[in-house]
């Protein structure tokens, strides 16, 4: 039998809904996505951790889940808020209810929630930190244990989600995509936060992939002999990863890099710029980015609340590929001579639109040229 719980947000703001995950209580700024479907992939993205996550889409649940749609090994966000859960998962590749999985990875989450009201509370306040809770005893008690509930600002998230110790992939439980069978370029994978698909996409082009932990220096990583580097995706607060900002420019000049969301971060900030927070963030599938060079726009999937200071970058040798056309921030850049490249936006597309596929062989053909 379903039960009830409590939304409350650190500035008062309160709603009641439907218990619909675990029972208990869960903390995190307070965000939210626009995708349609692929809710499996957002619960389990890495760059959702210390994070609830409101989804606009006002029916969630109807395909169920599946154990081939993860995007990481198992779920990381906070919370979950959706207007309604459906009650029925009928998809042929469902092995799994939405409800039953959010109960099992102990996902604390509510339904019943006025998503449209809340989603235009944050566009106006911006992010907010908040509280699910199945056991307070009143809003007054949640907000307390609320206000004092980490912030993302200053955090180093990426300790928390990156790997354990390099692995090779594909995984053995990982049967989406077959690798090619020519002999590919060894890309090392520096994981902040990896999604699965990311590394799907450099197999299914031909690429050997190794992927290290996200404190892996830059000696250990040349001693892999790659002939690239990925910067993951990954949580947090770019300038709070130091260790990774150090491991970057130790291998700039050493070996082609291609950085994605949190990995672009850090680029900008080991290029000697700055980051800075976006007022609610970039979340979704339908956000529209323009190639500068061509004017040709394409429709992506975004997820990150920090953004790269292009005008902390003026003196230096970095010029803007690519920016995003609702508020004009940076979504790629390139250095005018070094072979580095990077997207604040997901080219993996997972969940969203596949319009930014070609740009992992874009920077494959740039590997190429560099060892032709």
């Amino acid at each position: 039998m379903s039960h009830s719980a409590s939304l409350v947000l650190e500035d008062g703001l309160s709603f009641q809904g439907r218990s619909v995950g675990a029972d208990g209580e869960a903390f995190g700024e307070l965000v939210f996505n626009t995708a349609m479907t692929g809710y499996q992939e957002i619960l389990t993205d890495p760059s959702y951790k210390g994070q609830v996550v409101c989804m606009t889409y006002p029916h969630i649940g109807n395909y169920g889940v599946n154990e081939e749609d993860a995007e990481s090994r198992r779920p990381w966000l906070e919370g979950f808020v959706l207007r309604e859960l459906s009650p029925i998962a009928s998809n042929f590749r469902s092995q799994e209810s939405l409800d039953a999985y959010l109960k099992r990875h102990r996902i604390v989450a509510i339904d019943g929630v006025d998503t449209r009201a809340l989603t235009l509370k944050l566009r106006q306040a911006g992010s907010l930190k908040c509280g699910i809770s199945t056991t307070a005893q009143n809003p007054e008690q949640l907000l307390q244990r609320v206000r004092s509930s980490p912030d993302i600002v200053g955090a180093d998230l990426a300790k928390d989600v990156t790997c354990g110790a390099p692995y090779t992939w594909p995984l053995d439980s990982d049967k989406r995509h077959a690798t090619s069978d020519k002999e590919g370029r060894h890309i090392v994978v520096m994981d902040y936060g990896i999604k699965y698909n990311i590394l799907r996409q450099l197999a299914s082009l031909g690429c050997r992939v190794t992927v290290m932990p996200a404190q892996t220096t830059a000696d250990q990583v040349l001693a892999r002999q790659p002939d690239a580097v990925v910067l993951s995706n990954g949580p947090g607060d770019p300038a709070a990863v130091t260790y990774a900002v150090a491991t970057i420019r130790g291998l700039m000049g050493h070996v082609p890099m291609l950085g994605i969301c949190l990995g672009h971060q850090l680029l900008g900030l080991a290029y000697g710029g700055e980051t800075f927070k976006l007022k609610f963030g970039h979340h979704g599938g339908n956000h529209p980015v323009q190639d500068v060079a061509t004017g040709k726009v394409e429709i992506t999937t975004q997820n990150h609340n920090f953004a790269v200071d292009l005008d902390s970058l003026q003196a230096q040798r970095v010029e803007l590929t690519h920016k995003s056309l609702n508020d004009g921030t940076v979504e790629g850049m390139r250095h005018r001579e070094l072979p580095i490249m990077s997207l604040q936006y997901h080219p993996e597309a997972a969940p969203g639109p596949h319009d930014a596929r070609y740009l992992f062989q874009r920077f494959l053909d740039l590997v190429e040229g560099i060892h032709a």
